[in-house]
């Protein structure tokens, strides 16, 4: 109802009342051309007194990346990691990943087809892992070595160390169990 009481309000309204004077296009068409012909220039004593600064200071800073990257510092490297924030933290890195290297071996040996569907889920895990700890990897690229994404990729690697360990003694529970079973019917 309040609709149509607007819709017939706007119909019998007629908003343009107001013309331009006489004259009008005229004048504005004169500022027109007085401000194409007096173009302002602001800051050129400026701009001229910065542009030799300025081009100096980019070729200095093309000059160190480039030696930088010459000599084997590369200050854009496309990886970060661990092993590039100190001698600690790559001792560090290679400790997890060699402990994890051997218990995924240890759980792949003692995979049997009754434990195949935990190895599995366990294999899956570890990709999911994985995958968090590239995104940490550009994380701490972007965070400039933040010490709260160091300590993720470091939970990261305890966390697939946690589930090897895990799987392995499920594998190790399942094993024991078929032996007792078996003992018992034996008997």
């Amino acid at each position: 109802m309040e609709n149509k009481n607007l819709e017939e309000f706007f119909r019998d309204v007629d908003f343009d009342v107001a013309e331009p004077s006489q004259g009008h296009q005229e004048r504005f068409l004169e500022k027109l051309k007085k401000a194409n012909i007096k173009p302002v220039k602001k800051f050129t004593k400026v701009r001229t007194l910065w542009s030799p600064i300025l081009a100096v200071a980019a070729g200095l800073a093309l000059i160190v990346i480039l030696a930088g990257n010459f000599l084997g510092i590369n200050i854009n490297s496309e990886s970060a990691d661990l092993a590039n924030i100190s001698p600690e933290m790559e001792q560090t890195q290679l400790f997890y990943t060699s402990m994890i290297q051997t218990e995924l071996a240890k759980v792949q040996e003692a995979s049997t087809p009754e434990t195949k569907a935990i190895v599995e889920d366990a294999l899956v895990q570890m990709e999911k892992l994985d995958k968090d700890y590239e995104a940490l990897k550009v994380d701490l690229k972007k965070s400039g070595q933040d010490n709260r994404v160091i300590f993720a990729m470091i939970s990261n690697l305890q966390q697939r160390i946690d589930v090897l360990n895990n799987v392995l003694s499920r594998i190790e529970t399942i094993k024991e169990l078929k032996n007792e079973n078996n003992e018992n019917n034996i008997i």
